[in-house]
């Protein structure tokens, strides 16, 4: 029987695949996340996803036909790829950066079972945040939430405050877009409303 790999260390992405019922297993990829000098977020997400597919579909514990799930998820603000803040100074002025202003949040996601049996694809939801006061940058960034996270918020949690509005797939800000990670599962045999899945499972 194959098995399901989340190569993840999100927890969110963890309790996102939760969500949809599956049962699997999680191994967190070792790779090299800084972004190439003059490399865009389409193609950096791209090769993260690729990168953390390679790593984990390498893993001992993984089967030939076990089917990998990975993901790699930025913020950008005008072109620029906003990672996680490295100290105060830095999350409180992506906030602000990002007051009342849209901004952009890209995925890209790997499925299969190898590189040359998997479906690619990058998913992207525009985000709109309300006007913030200083005050609430400064608020925010004590309660620790933002400190490790892409653009220095969680939509999930208190940072949903900041939110006007969004297009497109939530579910793809916090981390993985569940309808586009669904139908690449279907290609690959796992039916996420087939109650009496058999196709896999764990070790």
């Amino acid at each position: 029987m194959r098995s399901l790999i989340l190569g993840s260390g999100s927890a969110r992405r963890e309790e996102l695949l939760r969500q949809l019922g599956l049962i699997f297993q999680v191994l967190s990829p070792k790779i090299d996340e800084v972004v190439d000098p003059g490399e865009s977020a389409h193609h950096y997400v791209s090769r993260m996803s690729r990168q953390k597919f390679e790593f984990t579909r390498s893993h001992q514990r993984v089967a030939n036909a076990d089917i990998v799930i990975c993901a790699d998820t930025v913020v950008v603000f005008k072109d620029q790829i906003l990672c996680k803040p490295l100290h105060r100074e830095d999350g409180i002025e992506m906030l602000q950066r990002l007051s009342g202003q849209s901004h952009q949040v890209l995925t890209g996601v790997r499925v299969g079972t190898s590189l040359n049996s998997s479906k690619t694809f990058c998913v992207e939801t525009i985000v709109k945040f309300r006007t913030l006061k200083l005050q609430d940058c400064e608020a925010y960034w004590l309660t620790n939430e933002p400190q490790d996270k892409a653009g220095g918020y969680a939509i999930q949690g208190l940072g949903a405050i900041f939110v006007d509005c969004i297009t497109g797939s939530y579910s793809n800000v916090v981390g993985l877009p569940l309808k586009e990670t669904a139908e690449a599962l279907l290609h690959f045999g796992i039916s996420i409303l087939d109650l009496n899945r058999e196709s896999y499972e764990t070790n």
